[in-house]
């Protein structure tokens, strides 16, 4: 019995040596940050942001995590040359003044080793909200070009435009915005 119980103990430390967090560097090429608002409810208006870095951090095992995210806000890209500058003034992104859009992570929530959601910390316009990215699919495997550990999720959330001072137009534009983000991440 005692064989057994220290076995067990061994067996127990060992698999804690294991779970070891990993930390992934966003891979800009293949991140893209978009949000969609009902533009005087003719359409549905998607633009996006083209430069986006950071890390993630994830111990699938431990069931724990963080995501450290920046944008750059004057990347954001609507197809418009024009309108890219028009939503760049004080009305809306103001990146004269904050030229970056950024999301810390307070929580990250797994179902198995798979996670689900990401609470944390949107700041906008020098404004600060908690938001939940729901994680709608998660894939961790070998890159088979990279040769390297890579993992990539989409995940969504909806913010009010408003509560970041940028609710000019509403309700004739939305304020409700659906954030929607394509990640794809690096082993370092």
């Amino acid at each position: 019995m005692k064989k057994i119980a220290i076995a067990f103990v061994l067996a127990t430390l060992t698999t804690s040596a294991f779970a070891v967090p990993e930390t992934f560097n966003i891979d800009p090429a293949h991140t893209a940050p978009r949000f969609e608002y009902s533009h005087f409810g003719y359409s549905n208006q998607l633009h996006r942001f083209d430069k986006t870095s950071g890390k993630i951090v994830l111990d699938r095992e431990a069931r724990t995590g963080s995501v450290d995210i920046t944008i750059d806000a004057k990347s954001v890209n609507t197809g418009y040359p024009l309108f890219n500058e028009h939503i760049q003034d004080a009305d809306f992104f103001a990146t004269a003044t904050y030229p970056t859009i950024t999301f810390k992570s307070t929580a990250v929530k797994f179902d198995g080793d798979k996670p689900v959601s990401v609470e944390g910390n949107l700041t906008v316009k020098g404004i600060t909200k908690p938001v939940t990215l729901t994680v709608t699919s998660f894939q961790a495997m070998p890159h088979p070009m990279l040769k390297k550990d890579a993992i990539g999720a989409n995940a969504v959330a909806k913010i009010k435009r408003s509560e970041f001072n940028m609710g000019k137009f509403a309700p004739y534009v939305s304020d409700e915005v659906t954030l929607i983000i394509a990640m794809e991440a690096v082993k370092e």
